[in-house]
C-alpha cells in the first residue's frame, strides 16, 4: 500500500471501480495483489473524469469541475487536494511509478468534448479521443505493473485503447443518443445516410445497422493489430491489456438478429465476464 496515503484512500477507489467500472475491476484481479491498489486509484480517477457530464447540470460547471483536476495534477489546486481520497491515492501512484502527469491532463483534455453535444467529425478524431483517454490508461497500467520503467508497450497500448474505446461506445449508443449526444463519426453516419436527428429522436433510419457494422469492423482491425503486437507485451504488463477479453464478445452480442441499436442493452451475465477474463483470450 502506499506510503502516504493511507488505506482509506485505495479502499474508497476501489469500491468506485468495483462499482462502476466491473471490467477494469475485474481485470485488475489478474495483476500482482500489490499493484492493484494502484491500478484502482488509476481506473478511479478515470471513472471521476468520464461521468463529470452526468453530475453536472451545465457544460461550463463541468469544465470547472474538470479543470480542478487538472490543477491538483499539476500542483495548483487551491485547498487540501489530499481531502479527495482519489485524487491522494492516485497522487501517491503517480510518485511511487513516475508515472507522466501530462498523459493525465491530456486525459482530461479529451473529456471536454464529453460536456458538449457537438458531432465527432471524423473516425481519425473518434481513434484520437480513443488514443487520450482508454489507450492512455492501459499504458498508464503498464507502468505502473512494470514498477515505473518503460513496459514498450506504447504500439498495443495505442491499438487497444481505441478497440475497447469503440467497443464502449458502442455498448453506451442508445444512453448517448438519448442525451442527444454522438460518438459515431459524421463520416461514417454520412455514409450511409444517417443524419443526428433520427437518431437522437429514437427514429434511427435504415443505414444505422450498417454504419454501426461498419464501427464494430474499425474496433475489430485495432483488435487485430493488438494481438499482432502480443509479443512486445512483457507478461508483468499483461493484466492491462486483460479487460480487451472482453470487446469480442461485446461486439458478438451486437449481431444478434434481437439487437437494437437504439435500445437493447449490451451486457454480459459476471460469471461469462470473468470466465472471458479468466480465459484472456484476445
Amino acid at each position: 500500500m502506499a506510503e502516504n496515503g493511507g488505506d482509506f484512500a485505495f479502499t474508497h477507489c476501489e469500491s468506485l471501480v468495483r462499482e462502476g467500472d466491473p471490467d477494469r475491476y475485474w481485470a485488475s484481479l489478474f495483476a500482482p495483489p500489490d499493484k492493484r491498489p494502484h491500478l484502482h486509484a488509476l481506473y478511479a480517477f478515470n471513472f471521476e473524469i468520464a461521468r463529470v457530464r452526468d453530475s453536472v447540470r451545465e457544460a461550463m460547471f463541468g469544465e470547472i469541475r474538470l479543470q480542478w483536476w487538472r490543477d491538483a495534477l499539476q500542483g495548483e489546486s487551491r485547498g487540501d487536494v489530499r481531502a479527495n481520497p482519489v485524487a491522494a491515492a492516485l497522487d501517491d501512484t503517480i510518485v511511487k511509478f513516475r508515472l507522466p502527469r501530462h498523459a493525465l491532463v491530456t486525459l482530461i483534455d479529451a473529456r471536454i468534448f464529453d460536456l458538449y453535444d457537438d458531432p465527432m467529425p471524423s473516425l481519425n478524431d473518434l481513434e484520437g479521443y480513443g488514443g487520450e483517454t482508454s489507450s492512455s490508461l492501459i499504458q498508464l497500467a503498464s507502468i505502473i505493473l512494470t514498477d515505473g520503467s518503460d513496459p514498450g508497450t506504447a504500439d498495443a497500448a495505442g491499438h487497444a485503447g481505441v478497440a475497447y474505446a469503440i467497443t464502449g461506445l458502442l455498448r453506451a449508443f442508445p444512453w448517448h443518443a438519448r442525451q442527444g449526444q454522438l460518438f459515431v463519426p459524421e463520416e461514417v453516419l454520412a455514409r450511409h445516410g444517417v443524419v443526428r436527428e433520427d437518431v437522437v429522436s429514437g427514429r434511427g433510419g435504415p443505414g444505422l445497422n450498417s454504419a454501426l457494422a461498419d464501427m464494430r469492423a474499425v474496433a475489430r482491425r485495432h483488435l487485430a493489430q493488438v494481438r499482432t503486437l502480443r509479443p512486445t507485451i512483457p507478461a508483468a504488463a499483461l493484466p492491462a491489456f486483460r479487460h480487451l477479453a472482453l470487446v469480442e464478445p461485446y461486439l458478438k452480442a451486437m449481431e444478434r438478429k434481437d439487437y437494437d441499436p437504439l435500445h437493447s442493452q449490451i451486457d454480459l451475465p459476471q460469471w461469462r465476464r470473468i470466465l472471458a477474463l479468466w480465459r484472456g483470450t484476445f
